[in-house]
């Protein structure tokens, strides 16, 4: 594939997480894939959302106010009242709206700020005419935390009839932490490709070179040398998405010698852009996908692209 831009939850530095609006100004950017997080409702619906549970530093109810912490699980609510919470403006003063302090607030306005279905979702990059245009979508569950959302094979029985049913399955790519939901993908959709996200340090690593994780299905990369690239495509992964500090470029030349593509999260800062984008990686993830396309296009691996500011962000599909 072409050099990938891919807005992480919509471009969440820009607008909103993970809502119509911030997919909309994505697609006015020039994206190439919008990057998007699924859950499931009550009543068996995808929606499109980060947290398993509502987020109290996003969702306000119709009175205004945050919903109190941890948040309801969305397995536990309705479609109907997950969407009758804005989620138009961080809340002020908490750890997270110090990170994104330029996000455009949203309040009111059509289609109002809620949180969508990915059928939605579906919808508005079908009505943009960006036909180029695709959808990352991975699949939040916790493997050790089985209540909180439905277990692999009915999550993935969701999402997958959604996308036949809506002839959406040349357009999409299914990522995710829980190799469990990929493996089921590739039995049943072979044709889709699998992104398979890793980290490999931090607070909450989810992948170990020497020993399978509850994340991993059983894939132990010790039984491959250590190599996790070599390890992902023992599994049957199309792309490899690792956090990108765990990236070098020995390891997108390992990578790229097993045909393995190589798209990187999150990325933010242009120089870090600059680096990857010169070691060979496939994609970017970023929250600044303005940042990141004007970085690709100095590199060459992208077009410098005429905005259509009257309809940049405004809920209002782009042709």
């Amino acid at each position: 594939m072409a050099f990938d831009i891919e807005a992480h939850r919509g471009g969440r530095a820009l607008y909103p997480e993970n809502t119509l609006q911030a997919f909309t100004a994505a697609l006015a950017l020039g994206v190439d894939t919008l990057e998007l997080d699924v859950g499931v409702t009550r009543d068996g619906v995808l929606v499109v959302s980060h947290e398993r549970r509502l987020n109290p530093d996003l969702a306000r109810d119709a009175a205004g106010n945050y919903v109190a912490p941890p948040g309801p699980l969305l397995i536990d609510l309705p479609l109907s009242e997950v969407q009758s919470y804005d989620v138009g403006q961080i809340r002020p003063a908490s750890d997270y709206a110090k990170q994104f302090p330029f996000q455009q607030v949203l309040t009111g306005g059509v289609p109002p700020p809620r949180i969508p279905s990915l059928k939605q979702v579906i919808d508005l990059v079908r009505r943009s005419g960006v036909d180029h245009a695709r959808l990352n979508i991975e699949t939040k569950l916790d493997p050790a935390l089985t209540g909180e959302a439905p277990e692999p094979d009915r999550f993935v029985t969701l999402l997958l009839g959604l996308i036949e049913a809506e002839n959406f399955t040349g357009r999409v790519m299914i990522q995710s932490f829980d190799w469990r939901t990929l493996q089921l993908v590739q039995r049943r959709a072979p044709n889709i490709p699998t992104v398979y996200l890793s980290r490999q340090g931090g607070k909450t690593p989810t992948v170990s070179l020497t020993e399978a994780t509850r994340w991993t299905a059983g894939f132990n990369p010790a039984d491959y040398g250590g190599s996790l690239p070599r390890t992902i495509k023992a599994a049957g992964g199309k792309v490899w998405s690792p956090y990108y500090t765990d990236v070098t470029p020995e390891l997108v030349d390992e990578a790229h010698s097993l045909g393995l593509q190589v798209v990187v999260w999150t990325v933010n800062k242009p120089e870090d852009m600059a680096q990857l984008m010169d070691v060979g990686v496939e994609g970017i993830i970023s929250d600044w996908p303005n940042l990141l396309r004007r970085v690709a296009v100095d590199k060459g691996l992208a077009k410098p692209l005429i905005l259509d500011v009257e309809r940049l962000g405004q809920g209002i599909p782009i042709k």
